[in-house]
């Protein structure tokens, strides 16, 4: 999938990218190591099977938003809502993160009821060299960019676009399904993580291939 992303960017800009930022959501910490081994390697192979030389900056972050902490304005008069949330922004990455690892959590949304739960993010590898300030500034600012929402997300919206793009190919598998007596077989293969049975199910008209239509 990299290696058809990073074709179809050339196409678009007639440029590679020198530096490769992934957000990746859906992992628990007990499979850092696992999935950093798997899929940093996946997006090499990908950028040297268009080039040998061809090697971009990578940087790998893993979003968590299922966690049980919660943050609070030690001071009254900065509260925010009638929740009395934090500020949309506010960025912890001391004292209750890792004492030695690249992690933070940044709330990057306005609370409109209950209380808001930040967003934290682990950076398992960074070939580009970001300081803290930096990075933490470039997840904000791409949590104002959802097209969905005039506001803040709560996530990076390359992270949102990857969840409606799952949900999208779904429902493709599903008419998959209706339409065809071969739609259970493909459907079976593709849970078995097999990726032309998957390419072959979930096929996207050449109209719409380069637009954001899922958004």
């Amino acid at each position: 999938m990299v290696r058809e992303l990073l074709i179809q960017f050339y196409k678009s800009t007639r440029y590679k990218p020198t530096r490769i930022i992934f957000y990746r959501d859906g992992v628990s910490e007990g499979q850092f190591r696992q999935v950093l081994y798997y899929e940093l390697l996946a997006i090499r192979e990908a950028c040297i099977s268009l080039e040998k030389e061809y090697q971009p900056g990578i940087t790998y972050i893993v979003v968590q938003k299922r966690h049980h902490t919660r943050l609070f304005c030690a001071d009254r008069n900065e509260r925010v809502g009638r929740s009395g949330n934090i500020p949309a922004g506010t960025t912890v990455d001391t004292d209750i993160t890792h004492p030695y690892e690249f992690d933070f959590y940044l709330c990057s949304h306005a609370g409109i009821q209950g209380t808001s739960r930040p967003s934290h993010y682990h950076v398992l590898w960074d070939d580009n060299c970001f300081t803290a300030d930096e990075f933490q500034l470039l997840t904000y600012q791409l949590c104002h960019t959802y097209v969905r929402c005039t506001r803040s997300v709560s996530i990076p919206a390359p992270a949102y676009y990857a969840h409606l793009v799952a949900f999208r190919a779904r429902y493709h598998l599903v008419d998959k399904e209706h339409d065809s007596a071969e739609g259970s077989h493909v459907s079976g293969q593709s849970n078995g993580r097999d990726p032309q049975a998957l390419a072959k199910a979930v096929q996207i008209h050449h109209d719409t291939l380069r637009t954001m239509y899922f958004a």
